[in-house]
């Protein structure tokens, strides 16, 4: 999110309501929101939850974006709605809704060896061979979700849901 905000001039600032930072700015004329929670990952819900109220943002109106251990590395999934996956951070934010109607934006990050726990997996570094494919994966999630924001979701999903080769 520190990328995308960075990418369209927004400034980070103390969200209004929650444990986390928040930015505005103007994309193709549309006015976008954004929400850092600094909450531990399980309860990012809770902040993003309290952010869409606030600024009464309905939760087919929010985009969130998660890491995916079951991507790989660099590949990019935009979904409208569906399950969390596993993924606490995003099963936080569904719950914080009360529904699964929430689009995403799932990163890529893995596939997780199967001698590594998934909490260590996730919070563990990316090694030096790694850093080339999260670098473009960042660039081409922020321009996801560019196009999800000015172009629809339909669009941005066809564009983006493949895996980079």
């Amino acid at each position: 999110m520190d990328r995308f905000t960075e990418r369209n001039r927004g400034v980070g600032k103390k969200a209004p309501v929650g444990d986390g930072l928040a930015a505005q700015f103007e994309l193709d004329g549309r006015s976008v929101r954004v929400a850092k929670p600094f909450t531990f990952m399980n309860a990012s819900g809770r902040m993003v939850g309290e952010f869409a109220r606030f600024f009464k943002i309905p939760p087919a109106g929010t985009l969130v974006v998660s890491d995916d251990m079951d991507l790989p590395l660099g590949a990019l999934r935009i979904r409208m709605k569906g399950s969390s996956g596993g993924q606490r951070g995003l099963e936080s934010v569904l719950e914080a809704f009360n529904t699964t109607e929430v689009p995403r934006v799932r990163l890529g990050v893995g596939p997780r060896p199967a001698r590594l726990d998934a909490a260590d997996f996730v919070l563990s570094r990316f090694g030096p061979g790694d850093e080339p494919a999260v670098g473009d994966m960042l660039d081409r999630s922020c321009e996801a979700i560019a196009a999800a924001v000015s172009l629809g979701l339909e669009t941005a999903m066809n564009r983006f849901n493949k895996v980079p080769g």
